[in-house]
C-alpha cells in the first residue's frame, strides 16, 4: 500500500478510473453494444470498477473545524450491476459502492467501505444475493491490488 494519504488517493484513482454517466453513454454509442463496452472497461480497469463520483469534503469541513484530508468515492462494477438490474431494477440503490479514505497522522490512511452483500442479502432472489457476494469478492480483490489486506467481511 502506498504510504500516506495523497499517494494512496493517487494509486486508487489510477486503478479505478473515472467514468461519468455522460461518458458512459458516449462510450456505449461508440462501442455499439454492451459486451464490447464491458470488455473495454476490463481492459482499462482490470478490477472491473470505475469511479462514478469523487467527493473531497475537506475544504468544506475545514470551516467546521475539521481539516482532516478526506475523499469519498462512489464506484460501480458495470457487468455485475447489469445482472442486478435485470433481476430487479431496485437493486441499483445498492449497485454502487461507497469508499471513504482519510489521513491518519503523517503517513497513515484509514479506509472505510460499504459491504455490497449486506444490502443485497435480504433479497428473495438467490441470483441477487450471489451478485452481492460477487461484488464483495471483486471489492476485496481491488483492495488487495492496492496493497491492503482483504477485510474479513469480504473473504472469498
Amino acid at each position: 500500500m502506498p504510504t500516506g494519504f495523497v499517494p494512496f488517493v493517487t494509486a486508487f484513482e489510477q486503478v479505478v478510473p473515472a467514468l461519468s454517466h455522460e461518458d458512459t453513454l458516449v462510450r456505449l454509442a461508440e462501442d455499439g453494444d454492451w459486451s464490447t463496452f464491458v470488455r473495454g472497461l476490463d481492459w482499462e480497469s482490470p478490477s472491473g470498477f470505475v469511479r462514478l463520483e469523487s467527493w473531497r469534503p475537506t475544504e468544506v469541513m475545514r470551516h467546521a473545524g475539521s481539516p482532516v484530508p478526506t475523499v469519498i468515492w462512489s464506484i460501480v462494477h458495470h457487468a455485475i450491476a447489469a445482472r442486478l438490474f435485470r433481476h430487479d431494477p431496485a437493486t441499483m440503490l445498492h449497485a454502487s459502492v461507497r469508499i471513504e479514505a482519510h489521513a491518519m497522522g503523517e503517513s497513515g490512511v484509514v479506509v472505510s467501505l460499504d459491504v455490497p452483500s449486506d444490502a443485497l442479502r435480504g433479497s428473495a432472489l438467490n441470483k441477487i444475493i450471489q451478485a452481492g457476494v460477487e461484488l464483495d469478492r471483486a471489492l476485496g480483490d481491488l483492495l488487495e491490488d492496492l496493497g491492503l489486506p482483504r477485510p474479513t467481511v469480504l473473504r472469498r
